[in-house]
């Protein structure tokens, strides 16, 4: 039988991580507190299986048979027989303290736990639990199915064991896994982060407008997306949440969020989600 995996939320990044593993033959279930956040999940994972078949890249006998391993549940007693579990709920770090603590006592007790979080310490969150050693930063980008890097993030208790491990799992999937310290931000956001930043100062500062900025980044740096479009499409919001972990936990003002972005958050224009950001959707 197929290994079990576990994922917590089925947001735009849950429903990614349990695309690639059940595609790649893992046996999934997916938790979310919300039956309709579930449904909507497994709406996407066949929407973009359906772009896979169109592409000739899969079969028709292939998607049945991926949405065949995702199973769905609104209750964290589902991760028993689990031998990954992967939280990938919102960038908040009470939330993601509170999740821990409870999948440390219902996860069986080998289970490794794994956060997808993208800058929140993943020593603090292991300190929730009683099996430090087997809780590690999984973080995957967007969108998850396309994207091929896997940050793997050690806390200060995980063991080798468990790196090898998520190692493996991250090749499995047909990722490629990155190992990275726990520090705010890790390596991904740590870089991308101020430079979104610094375009949204440009904004506000009438430097230029996010089209020019965006055009300037893609042609002259050979970036695919502008930072600006690549902000909306994380959520302005996001944005802001992880601008504020690298400020806190590294101290250094240089990575205080632009006062415009925080207005844009304010005023609801969080990117493509919301239908507005530094651009309209």
């Amino acid at each position: 039988m197929a290994d079990r995996i576990a994922v917590i939320g089925a947001g735009q990044m849950g429903n990614g991580i349990a695309h690639v593993f059940a595609q790649s033959g893992f046996d999934v279930v997916m938790i979310d507190v919300a039956q309709a956040a579930l449904d909507k999940g497994r709406d996407t994972i066949a929407k973009n299986l359906d772009r896979q078949v169109k592409k000739g890249t899969i079969t028709d006998a292939d998607k049945g048979a991926v949405l065949g391993r995702v199973t769905t549940a609104t209750s964290t007693d589902a991760v028993k027989g689990a031998v990954l579990v992967i939280e990938a709920a919102t960038e908040n770090r009470d939330l993601k303290f509170r999740i821990f603590a409870d999948l440390d006592a219902k996860a069986d007790a080998g289970a490794v736990l794994a956060t997808n979080t993208s800058s929140i310490s993943i020593t603090e969150i292991a300190a929730r639990t009683r099996r430090p050693e087997l809780v590690i930063g999984m973080h995957f980008m967007n969108p998850v199915p396309v994207m091929q890097l896997v940050e793997i993030i050690r806390g200060l208790a995980t063991s080798d064991e468990t790196t090898a491990r998520t190692v493996a799992w991250s090749r499995a999937v047909g990722k490629t896994p990155v190992e990275v310290n726990d520090y705010p931000g890790f390596v991904a956001n740590r870089i991308l982060m101020p430079m979104i930043n610094e375009a949204v100062y440009c904004v506000m500062e009438g430097v230029g407008t996010p089209e020019a900025i965006d055009t300037v980044m893609k042609l002259g740096m050979n970036h695919p997306m502008g930072p600006l479009t690549l902000a909306d499409f994380i959520g302005l919001d996001t944005c802001v949440a992880i601008l504020e972990v690298l400020h806190a936990g590294l101290g250094d003002p240089k990575y205080r969020p632009c006062p415009l972005l925080r207005k844009y958050v304010a005023a609801g224009w969080l990117g493509r989600k919301s239908g507005r950001g530094f651009y309209s959707y």
